[in-house]
């Protein structure tokens, strides 16, 4: 069986939104640049790339218009170089992480790059496109659809039992690098 491998890796550095030294960066900037980091710490040649799949929770304004194919145009890849924009919201560069792995496992892709990225600045708040946001069927029946992420917390807190600082230490530890020296236990991960 074909097996897909990590060769490179490149990140953005993480910013405060609204304030911080990326507030204004465009999304295409910020994917560009990780792309052709990638690209550059692989030591690929950049026309053997098939595709470059990228997760953005909200596509629109400056992470609109499929942004992955954008972000290879900005890196400097050649206009060869496909490019698809997934939205699984929380979970959305994961996801185009395991696209790609599966583009290259099954299909065949020789290079598939996949990634994530958001601008959270310049898409959220004031900048946050809201016309016609929504189905009233779906408002009505599904009311739950779109719970935000803090009011989920929120939820667990109360039907769980599971305070909101313990769901931040839990995300804390886990966010961080394992510390080798210290075993995991059940207590580790309630509920």
């Amino acid at each position: 069986m074909r097996e897909a491998v990590i060769v490179s890796t490149a990140r953005t550095p993480i910013g405060k939104a609204y304030r911080g030294a990326f507030n204004n960066t465009n999304g295409a900037t910020l994917g560009g640049h990780v792309v052709a980091e990638a690209v550059k710490r692989a030591g690929v040649d950049p026309a053997s790339i098939d595709d470059v799949i990228m997760g953005c929770a909200l596509e629109q304004g400056t992470t609109g218009n499929n942004i992955a194919r954008q972000s290879a145009l900005r890196a400097g890849l050649p206009n060869t170089v496909s490019g698809m924009t997934l939205d699984r919201q929380c979970s959305s560069g994961l996801m185009a992480i395991a696209t790609a792995a599966k583009y290259i496992i099954n299909d065949g892709a020789p290079i598939a790059i996949g990634g994530g990225l958001e601008s959270i600045s310049l898409v959220q708040n004031g900048n946050m496109n809201m016309a016609r946001n929504g189905d009233d069927w779906l408002r009505e029946h599904v009311p739950e659809l779109n719970t935000s992420m803090i009011e989920t917390a929120e939820v667990v807190a109360e039907r769980y039992g599971i305070s909101r600082e313990a769901q931040d230490e839990y995300a804390l530890r886990e966010g961080s690098p394992p510390d080798p020296g210290r075993r995991q236990s059940p207590a580790d991960h309630p509920g």
